[in-house]
């Protein structure tokens, strides 16, 4: 068997292709890491300005929303559009801003809202408020008012079991953060919220 002795050329050749192997390598890790940064960060920015996931607490929206569901909230929304009738809002307790509250739209500026026997009623016509069951509706009154301007009226649809503008009045449309647009968790309330 011939032994032959190394080429040190050789050996500086394979040096050189595994340096040039390793940076390559350093190269990739440096491009993932980019990439894994500006993709939190554009996260990040989706979530703080555009959404925002919360977390119904109470039965006061049943049964569109349980307790403990996770929704999504489009944040972005009411500055392109206006805010509708029927939207389930996000929005600062006007008690306690501190407070976020989730209920639905159902008085808008100028409008005259008054419950009678637990019925709706807009501008003095009946609302139908097909979201609200009959057992949910209650048999309670509320006097007429008229929704000043650029505040809402808003309810639970569990009229039985809400603390809403019947209790401490209308809402700035300013306190206003979102709109509830798509229920997440748990797994048998996925889909968009109604």
């Amino acid at each position: 068997m011939e032994f032959k002795e190394s080429d040190p050329s050789s050996l500086s050749g394979l040096m050189r292709l595994d340096s040039e192997a390793s940076r390559l390598t350093w190269r990739d890790v440096q491009t993932w890491v980019r990439d894994v940064i500006l993709s939190l960060t554009i996260a990040f920015l989706f979530l703080v300005f555009l959404v925002q996931p919360v977390k119904v607490e109470g039965t006061s929206m049943l049964p569109e929303l349980i307790h403990e569901e996770r929704v999504i909230v489009d944040k972005i929304l009411y500055r392109i559009d206006n805010i509708q009738r029927g939207d389930i809002v996000v929005f600062k307790f006007p008690e306690d801003p501190s407070m976020s509250y989730i209920k639905r739209v159902i008085g808008l500026a100028g409008e005259t809202v008054e419950i009678r026997s637990g019925v709706v009623y807009i501008n003095g016509k009946a609302d139908t408020e097909p979201h609200v069951l009959e057992h949910y509706r209650g048999r309670s009154n509320f006097p007429a008012l008229t929704v000043p301007q650029g505040e809402y009226f808003l309810l639970g649809d569990h009229r039985n079991a809400s603390n809403d503008s019947r209790t401490w009045g209308t809402v700035k449309g300013s306190y206003i953060t979102g709109k509830a647009v798509f229920a997440y968790w748990p797994p048998k309330q996925f889909g968009i919220v109604h």
